[in-house]
This record gives structure tokens, C-alpha cells and sequence, in this order.
């Protein structure tokens, strides 16, 4: 795998997406004066969502050009890799989805499984390095 082709391409997909959701999303003052409390309160908690995705999208798409870039074991690398990648697209993507209106149990059952990805794929990264000082 070309993790550092990968990771640049998730980077520049979080910033299309983090775009989106800055100027997309987000309604002109004229209708946000006219929207309810609820309304505005479901909004912010959409937009809220939408931010994190690409947070955490941003910072595992570079954790991929990392894994391309960083000695140490090959298969380690490459299931860290492969957990940083099935990780943004199960986290941030469910978050996105949310974001634009889809079912909100996306974030009870595909949400964690992707921080889980994160956290596995962090721990992978993290043998491979310790695997090349012995």
C-alpha cells in the first residue's frame, strides 16, 4: 500500500469536507434568526458533529502519511494503516452522515467501533516502532 498517497488524499478529503461543513451547512444569519431554539439547538449539535469528523479526519489522515513515512515493521505498519483508515471511514464518516441529517444510531454502533479503530491503530503504529529497537 502507498500510505502516503492514501493519507494525502484522506487530508485533502477533510478539508473538502470540513469546508462543507463550515460554509455548506450553515444557514445565512437571515434564516438562523428565524429558526427556533430546537431548531438552532439541533443545528449546533449537527455542525458540532460535522467538526469533530473532520478534526479527527485531519489528524489520522497525516497518522496514515506517518505510518508510509516511519520505519519499523512492514505488516505492523500496514495494519496500523489499515485500522487508521476503516477507523476515519467508520468515525468520521458516521459523524458526517449525522452531520447532514442521517440516523442518528450511527453514533451509538458505528461511531465507537471507529474510535476503537483509532485506538487499535495507535497501538499497532506504536509496536512497529518498539519492534524495530530490539
Amino acid at each position: 500500500m502507498n500510505w502516503i498517497r492514501i493519507g494525502a488524499i484522506s487530508g485533502a478529503l477533510a478539508v473538502a469536507f470540513g469546508a462543507f461543513g463550515a460554509h455548506g451547512l450553515t444557514p445565512k444569519p437571515k434564516v438562523l434568526n428565524t429558526m427556533e431554539a430546537t431548531e438552532r439547538q439541533a443545528l449546533e449539535r449537527r455542525l458540532a458533529n460535522f467538526e469533530t469528523a473532520a478534526r479527527y479526519h485531519m489528524v489520522h489522515a497525516l497518522a496514515i502519511v506517518a505510518v508510509g513515512l516511519a520505519p519499523g515493521v512492514a505488516r505492523w505498519r500496514t495494519a496500523a494503516g489499515w485500522a487508521f483508515l476503516l477507523g476515519t471511514v467508520a468515525f468520521s464518516g458516521s459523524l458526517y452522515a449525522i452531520g447532514v441529517g442521517g440516523p442518528k444510531w450511527l453514533g451509538m454502533i458505528v461511531t465507537p467501533t471507529g474510535g476503537v479503530l483509532f485506538i487499535v491503530g495507535w497501538v499497532l503504529f506504536a509496536a512497529s516502532a518498539r519492534a524495530t529497537e530490539t
